[in-house]
Formats: structure tokens, C-alpha cells, sequence
């Protein structure tokens, strides 16, 4: 059993030593990642991990990402509030957690059913009433629910799914890692500006790759 005390000590260290000394400085995604309880989205036997600054094994093969890589793309997604966004990758549903507090609405994609149910599930227990979740193939965007303020990608791909930019807003934000998957990839920020796609590379990251529809 993970005493309280010892997830409270380690939040803050998540907090203090791997968000705030790296650079994530925007006070509202710090203050979501205080609130969301990490340690509800992992394994049992990894909960006195919770707050590691890694990637931990979840189901199927996959992972939560780290704290770090969570808070700086959510931090890049320059998100005010007001915004409707769309996750593609729910995992464990901790990213989604996270963007609940930043954001109006969230919208969350994942193509295996049994993180789609445990995610969902989990979601639901711990009171987060403003995300809706789907079941399918996140490359292919959630058109019905379009157009979104903010498309943040939690798995990589080899190149930006045309139908991202189909279903993003004027002045909308998607946040992606692309590369070549058997290595690291790019960060990317891509905005929508007067009918252009501006891109910026904002570091080297590691992810799964994203499945597409073949």
C-alpha cells in the first residue's frame, strides 16, 4: 500500500524538479497536473511510480506518457479555456484528465477497445463530466464533432494526417510528433492561420506509433 504522504511528496516533486525546472511555466497547466490524480491512471502494482518522470506500461503493450511530455504538449497547445479539443489516443485517460481542467470540451479517440472501456470507466469514476469518448481510428479525426480549437496527438506518425488539418479551426493548434517511428520524432506545433498551416519544431520526443486506418 502507497501511503498518501508518499504520492503527496512525489507530486511535488513531479511538480518542482521535472515540470517548473524544465521549463513548463504556464500556471494552468501546472495547477491541472496537481489536481489529476496520476496515480488512478496506472497499474496498481506502479502506483508508488506514479509521479516518475517516464513512460510506465499500461495495457496492451502501451503507455502512459511521462509527466513531462503530458504537460508540454498540453502547455504548447496554448489552450485559454474556451476551447473544444480533440485527443487521439486515450490510453489510460490521462492526458485527457489533464486537458479537462485546461479546456470547455475534450474529445477522445481510442482504437482499442479495452483501454476505450478502462479509460472511459475510469473517466467516469473520478467525476470528469466534460470529456466525451470514441471508440474507432483516431487517424481519421472525429469529423462529426469538428472543427476543434486544439488536435493533440499522443501517438507519432510518419507524416500529419491530411484530415487533422481538415477539422482544425482558424487559429486552431495541433500538437504532433512526426518522424520516422523506429527512432525519435519532432514535436510539431502546426497553427492554422487565414487558410495556412504554419509549422514549429518544438524538440524531440519518443512515441508509439500511431495505427492508421489501412
Amino acid at each position: 500500500m502507497v501511503s498518501e504522504d508518499h504520492l503527496k511528496a512525489a507530486k511535488q516533486r513531479m511538480l518542482d524538479q521535472h515540470l517548473r525546472s524544465r521549463g513548463i511555466t504556464d500556471e494552468r497547466v501546472l495547477a491541472a497536473m496537481e489536481r489529476v490524480p496520476r496515480e488512478e491512471f496506472v497499474p496498481a502494482p506502479l502506483r508508488g511510480r506514479a509521479y516518475d518522470d517516464r513512460a510506465l506500461s499500461i495495457e496492451l503493450g502501451q503507455t502512459i506518457s511521462q509527466p513531462y511530455t503530458v504537460a508540454f504538449m498540453a502547455q504548447a497547445a496554448r489552450l485559454e479555456g474556451h476551447e473544444r479539443v480533440l485527443e487521439v489516443g486515450t490510453g489510460s485517460g490521462y492526458g485527457a484528465a489533464v486537458l479537462c481542467h485546461l479546456a470547455s470540451e475534450v474529445y477522445t479517440i481510442e482504437r482499442w477497445p479495452e483501454l476505450f472501456d478502462s479509460a472511459t470507466q475510469r473517466l467516469e469514476r473520478l467525476g470528469f463530466h466534460n470529456v466525451v469518448t470514441k471508440l474507432d481510428d483516431g487517424s481519421l479525426g472525429w469529423p462529426e464533432q469538428a472543427p476543434f480549437d486544439a488536435i493533440i496527438t499522443t501517438a507519432a506518425a510518419e507524416q500529419l494526417p491530411n484530415v487533422f488539418r481538415d477539422q482544425l479551426a482558424e487559429g486552431g493548434r495541433i500538437i504532433i510528433p512526426i518522424g520516422e517511428l523506429s527512432g525519435g520524432q519532432t514535436m510539431f506545433r502546426i497553427t492554422r492561420r487565414n487558410g495556412t498551416f504554419e509549422e514549429e519544431r518544438l524538440g524531440l520526443f519518443s512515441f508509439v506509433p500511431l495505427v492508421c486506418q489501412s
